[in-house]
């Protein structure tokens, strides 16, 4: 048996993450989340396959909008990935998503991150600092690179900003498409946070190139007791 690294529990809808919980699987819709049956088709199709947990794109109205009638109908919990623009993430709590996914290279003003994260609190709703070697803050990528020393501060500045209203119900990834640069990232936050982790290698490609990268290093970490659910 592999020991797992002891983390927080949140709660994405019914699905405990972290805590000691199973490792969850996690998925994508392909679609523009504002065609609500094609949509659909795709979260269902992912939930008969496994996924416990899917992520909708929210990137403009039309699509927080589809969110409001897809998520009544959903068999799994939604995540609303949001990119650049915090008040689709108030309409996509509006809409009644399980979760959100924030990039801090994308919505970097701390007014707006706070605003986000206090509606998030109230609503009882879990947020993912979804940081990006691709998406970093430019003063974070200025002062280190895109190395993995960047990444974990990405994350751990956004803590900080979730710290100071009162906002903990979180879990991270660091993911980048280089995948030893990922592995020591989350190595690193794993040492650095005890939230759950969602593991992923961004950009991974089609397969088979992407999943032997995806694979490679997914179980590289998940050997280590690292990871508390994937992508």
């Amino acid at each position: 048996m592999i020991e797992r690294r002891p983390t927080r529990r949140i709660m994405v809808g019914p699905v405990p993450v972290g805590g000691g919980a199973p490792v969850t699987v996690q998925s994508m819709t392909t679609t523009k989340t504002a065609d609500v049956d094609g949509t659909l088709a795709q979260i269902y199709a992912l939930a008969a396959a496994g996924a416990d947990i899917v992520r909708c794109t929210c990137n403009e109205e039309e699509a927080a909008e589809g969110l409001a009638r897809i998520v009544p109908r959903s068999p799994v919990p939604i995540v609303a990935d949001i990119h650049f623009h915090h008040r689709l993430a108030l309409a996509a709590l509006e809409a009644g998503v399980a979760c959100l996914r924030l990039n801090p290279g994308n919505i970097r003003k701390p007014e707006r991150i706070k605003a986000v994260a206090s509606e998030a609190r109230d609503r009882g709703v879990p947020i993912r600092i979804g940081v990006n070697a691709g998406s970093l803050d430019p003063d974070i990528e200025k002062r280190y690179g895109i190395t993995p020393e960047a990444l974990v501060a990405s994350a751990k500045q956004e803590l900080a900003y979730f710290d100071e209203v009162g906002f903990d119900d979180v879990k991270i990834s660091v993911k980048a498409s280089n995948v030893p640069l990922m592995v020591e990232a989350y190595r690193q936050l794993s040492e650095a946070v005890d939230h759950p982790l969602h593991l992923g290698v961004t950009e991974a490609g089609p397969p088979p190139a992407g999943l032997v990268k995806s694979t490679a290093g997914i179980a590289t970490l998940l050997l280590e007791g690292i990871g508390d659910t994937i992508r």
